[in-house]
């Protein structure tokens, strides 16, 4: 009788924990947002502002923890082994969706060892070179450029298996071309090199670019969505350019390991809800080329599964191989 009590009561304790309640004293401390990439990224742009906005709201340090290394996988494998007590969060992107189908040894399931909390951002991608190494002014005259000279120019990525990744393969696809892909551990590191000239092309994501097109350290050539973006309106858009049907978007999500209190993400929700609508993130959102979403919890979720669908496709269509 006494045993049946005390598990009773073990049980008792465990629902308290995950009660109300304890989404009101949430958080009691420091919260790790780990971010799979090396800092400087796409990921960072958005995850940095969003985390010093939390910070405020909370009155707890919101910690950006870089993780890099194999295509964003290595800082997943980590959150996802993180334990479940609402103050580790993982800051997922599309990357994770590709690398689902890439990755056929991975120690964590995206889908089901993560509880997807919201949608941070959904930029396009953006074809953008180093005008010092591309004389192209326009994406028609870069892509005569490499089918002129098949082999001679590399792109960078932010590591095998990233929408930068497939991006580029995509691009090669559609355009006929021959141009050699060199892996990085992140966008941060591939911009890096690209500012540099050590590499003279990268389909990146408008979040990374942004403020080197404005500085006039890069050229875009043109923006793979259906539609400009406000923040570059002179800036066409692939079809527009001469190459239709190349459409690629990134996204950036926050997601919890699984096991994580309901009660904790329904608050990071609200908070996170809250945060997106200060003038600070909308006004960083729309210089990096992306809308202020409002995507959260299970609608979230069945667009992460969609987007796992969509590029296990891709992947095989284009039948890309991991370097």
């Amino acid at each position: 009788m006494k045993k049946i009590v005390l598990v009773t009561a073990l049980a008792l304790l465990a629902s308290l924990s995950c009660s109300p309640l304890q989404a009101q004293t949430w958080p009691e401390k420091q919260i790790t947002f780990v971010v799979p990439f090396a800092a400087g990224g796409g990921t960072d742009a958005f995850a940095r502002p969003l985390a010093a906005q939390l910070d405020t709201q909370l009155g707890k340090r919101v910690l950006i923890e870089n993780r890099a290394g194999a295509g964003g996988t290595v800082g997943a494998s980590a959150a996802a082994k993180a334990a479940p007590d609402g103050y580790t969060f993982f800051v997922g992107a599309a990357h994770h969706a590709i690398a689902a189908s890439l990755y056929p040894k991975l120690d964590y399931d995206f889908e089901k060892d993560f509880v997807a909390v919201a949608l941070i951002a959904w930029p396009p991608q953006v074809v953008v070179v180093n005008p010092d190494k591309v004389a192209a002014k326009t994406l028609k005259e870069f892509i005569d450029y490499l089918k002129a000279n098949p082999g001679k120019l590399h792109y960078g990525s932010a590591g095998a298996g990233t929408t930068h990744h497939l991006a580029g393969e995509l691009f090669k696809i559609l355009t006929k071309t021959d141009i050699q892909h060199v892996p990085y551990r992140g966008a941060g590191p591939a911009m890096q090199d690209l500012i540099a000239g050590h590499v003279p092309v990268v389909f990146d994501g408008l979040g990374t670019s942004a403020g080197p097109v404005r500085a006039g350290q890069l050229r875009a050539l043109a923006v793979a969505a259906p539609k400009r973006v406000s923040a570059f309106p002179d800036l066409p858009t692939a079809a527009e350019a001469g190459l239709p049907g190349y459409e690629v978007s990134t996204w950036y999500g926050l997601f919890a390991p699984k096991g994580t209190p309901p009660a904790v993400i329904e608050r990071m929700i609200k908070e996170m809800r809250t945060a997106m609508q200060t003038p600070s993130i909308k006004e960083a959102w729309e210089r990096n080329g992306s809308d202020v979403p409002d995507v959260t919890g299970p609608a979230f979720a069945k667009m992460v599964s969609s987007e796992v669908e969509r590029w296990r496709k891709v992947v095989t269509q284009a039948n890309v191989k991991l370097d």
